[in-house]
């Protein structure tokens, strides 16, 4: 469902833009923004759930934690304090009426001038709020999807901050998300550098094999994924042996057992192909199925655990 789908249905009708709650329609840049030309802003995409006790924002704290320090080596310094925006997220999720749905706040240097260095140009924030069910798809969480691994790499903590949840480098992503929607995939896989798996477009990779599970260090080149962080911890309570700094070949996709994705988009989803390559049995397999089912247990707080990764809105 499109937004103008979405204001139609009266699910969306507000934005929070630099502390003022104004209409969606109102919520407007300049066609010179800084921003927009270069690239320069940082941004986060958080899950709200449904649950019992209301919409409960999953791991808020962490995601801005990493929305802060994503500015840092922009010198974006954002000019509003974490709980002048913890307020105006709960408050665009009550003024939405929304039970569940997904977040995005945005920083991004504005209009004032359009040379490279951005320092006299004003750091606006925005914040959106709106319904979002699957990212890939109802039916990818139980099937599984089909992947390529894209021509595009993802570039290096040495060319930019791979750490740092930038607007204008999720271009890489966009490319490889464009090539694999045209050649019949349904998401890509990128390697690094090296020639090493790294992550997807929007998604971190976790692989299964022999019953312990394997995902991309840091070193890699991978974004540090707070969704990757709460599968960890999952898997760990599981009783599964995790290892968070492996080093993974292309040529391992193929003799795995299970892939998945994990992200806030995606959440917990199943690779059954790689490259028309059938992944274990070309089924969601047990290691993927005990921490897919543990993780939508916490979020959905079918589980008491982990209380303090949950912002409870009031409605």
């Amino acid at each position: 469902m499109g937004f103008d789908e979405m204001r139609e249905a009266g699910d969306v009708d507000t934005i929070w833009l630099d502390g003022e709650f104004v209409d969606w329609d109102d919520a407007q840049i300049h066609v010179l923004t800084h921003g927009l030309h270069y690239g320069t802003g940082i941004f986060e995409g958080v899950r709200c759930y449904d649950t019992e006790e209301g919409p409960a924002i999953f791991r808020w704290e962490e995601h801005l934690d990493r929305f802060y320090a994503s500015g840092k080596p922009y010198n974006l310094d954002i000019p509003f304090d974490r709980e002048e925006l913890t307020e105006a997220t709960k408050e665009l999720i009550r003024r939405q009426g929304l039970e569940s749905g997904y977040i995005r706040p945005v920083a991004y240097y504005g209009y004032d001038m359009l040379g490279l260095n951005p320092e006299s140009c004003p750091e606006q924030v925005a914040i959106a709020v709106w319904p979002w069910g699957a990212y890939l798809g109802e039916e990818a969480l139980e099937e599984g999807v089909e992947v390529t691994v894209s021509s595009w790499r993802k570039y290096a903590s040495s060319q930019i901050p791979t750490n740092a949840k930038t607007t204008g480098p999720y271009v890489n992503s966009v490319l490889a998300s464009l090539e694999a929607k045209r050649e019949g995939y349904t998401e890509a896989l990128l390697l690094n550098e090296e020639g090493n798996i790294a992550e997807g477009p929007g998604e971190n990779l976790f692989l299964v094999r022999d019953g312990e599970i394997y995902t991309p260090g840091l070193a890699e080149g991978i974004l540090d994924g707070i969704t990757r962080n709460t599968v960890i911890t999952l898997a760990r309570e599981l009783g599964y042996t995790v290892h968070d700094d492996a080093t993974i070949s292309r040529g391992e996709l193929n003799t795995s057992d299970e892939l998945f994705f994990s992200g806030t988009a995606a959440e917990v989803t199943p690779i059954r192909k790689v490259d028309n390559v059938v992944v274990g049995e070309g089924t969601r397999g047990p290691v993927t199925t005990d921490v897919q089912q543990a993780f939508f247990d916490l979020v959905e707080r079918r589980t008491d655990d982990h209380e303090e990764w949950f912002e409870y809105v009031e409605v």
